[in-house]
Order: C-alpha cells, then structure tokens, then sequence
C-alpha cells in the first residue's frame, strides 16, 4: 500500500473520533464518548466472531446473544433499595 494511501487511511482513523495533528487540542467527553463507543462495538464484534456469543444486560435481563440472532435469558437484574447510605 502506497503511503498517501496509508496517510489518508490513518486521517480518516483519527478524524472520525475528533483527533488531528493539531498540539492544542483538547480531550474532550464527546472525543471519550466516541472514542469507548467505537472501541466497544469493535470488541464487541469480535467478541461474537471469536465465541459465538455475547453477555449483555437487555431489558432487566441478562441475556446470552448468539451470533445466529438467538437470545437467551439468563437471569432478571435485581434491583438494590438503599434506604440509607452511610459515607465513613
């Protein structure tokens, strides 16, 4: 792969999570937020190619999700009452 090629590849890469070359940028929540959501759903993908399956939590559930579009409940979520919380 010629090197314009691979440096228009890399900008596309960066450009897409809010990086540039640039020093004075900062690090922002929507560049964090993009940034996990993209690295999430990547593993995620893989995740599912690798094992068949993913654990995820679904409407109060955790379910088991099978690459063939399958879903398996597990077990409810339980939800926690705190009726007082003390901080020492």
């Amino acid at each position: 792969m010629n090197t314009i090629l691979r440096t228009k590849k890399r900008t596309t890469r960066i450009a897409k999570i809010g990086l540039t070359k640039r020093r004075n940028n900062y690090f922002t929540k929507r560049i964090a937020r993009t940034a996990a959501r993209i690295g999430f759903n990547n593993a995620s993908k893989e995740t599912l190619a690798v094992m068949g399956y993913n654990v995820i939590a679904q409407d109060g559930w955790v379910v088991k999700k099978y690459s063939d579009g399958l879903i398996e409940k597990i077990k409810p979520i339980q939800t926690a009452t705190v009726s007082s919380l003390v901080l020492d």
